[in-house]
């Protein structure tokens, strides 16, 4: 699904800008989220304690951590890490065998997660500047691709599927939290570049994400729609509870 009120490079451009923006700021910022508390969309005060301070900015709508089990020795990938917060958390889980690979296209935010790195001490993570729609990441090299609240704000929704698809060793499994829409967002709605970057203009129906999954190849897909995420997104956007929600997206790569 594309947002036809902006063409892809001005949503990449203004979408690079207002996070580099955000990752600046000493406070958390006003993006995806908007500064909903890690508690509100299901983070224990356990798994919020691995994060070093600066990580968890306030920017996510769901906790992708809670539906990827994740084993010792695996690789996990994260689209649009941010501040590293869900990479932090799924260090743990990998242990030292393991491997956490975090990767966002705005400068200013890997530098921050890579800060953040090196406060936490983590050997086992690493943060890699590039576009979710071309990731810098070898063909079949992870065992799960997370995501929270990113996928939504691509232009090209479909392609960062594909691309997910395509470093996902046979069986790899995808878990994602992000936005969806529910009925047809308002034209206004659109054309406001500020919900656009704050993930409700770009959201894809439940139909949607189902053909984009199906057609980059993945299987047993679910999205289970959290009817209670319509509060904290109306603190987001006055209204936007009517038309869109947070949801748990799972697909798993076929083995053969």
């Amino acid at each position: 699904m594309q947002n036809q009120a902006f063409s892809e490079t001005e949503v990449r451009q203004q979408v690079r800008t207002h996070y580099a923006a955000i990752a600046l700021q000493a406070e958390k910022g006003c993006g995806c989220g908007c500064g909903t508390r890690p508690e509100t969309l299901g983070y224990a005060a356990e798994d919020i304690a691995l994060a070093p301070p600066g990580a968890e900015m306030g920017l996510g709508c769901g906790n992708p951590t809670a539906l990827a089990a994740i084993q010792a020795g695996q690789t996990v990938l994260d689209l649009g890490s941010g501040g590293g917060f869900d990479c932090f958390i799924v260090a743990r889980k990998t242990g030292p065998t393991g491997r956490v690979i975090g990767v966002d296209m705005t400068p200013e935010m890997v530098a921050k997660a890579r800060a953040n790195t090196a406060k936490s001490g983590a050997s086992n993570v690493e943060f890699r500047l590039g576009e979710i729609e071309h990731l810098p990441v070898a063909d079949a090299s992870v065992d799960w691709v997370i995501s929270n609240c990113v996928v939504d704000l691509s232009p090209n929704k479909a392609q960062v599927l594909a691309e997910a698809f395509r470093v996902l060793r046979p069986g790899g499994r995808l878990a994602i939290s992000d936005i969806v829409a529910l009925q047809p967002i308002p034209e206004a709605v659109k054309a406001d570049f500020a919900a656009y970057a704050g993930c409700v203009a770009g959201a894809a129906s439940v139909a949607e994400w189902q053909t984009m999954l199906q057609r980059a190849g993945f299987n047993e897909v679910q999205i289970e729609i959290k009817e209670g995420s319509r509060a904290f997104i109306e603190s987001w956007r006055q209204g936007a509870g009517e038309y869109v929600a947070s949801a748990n997206i799972t697909a798993r790569k076929p083995v053969a």
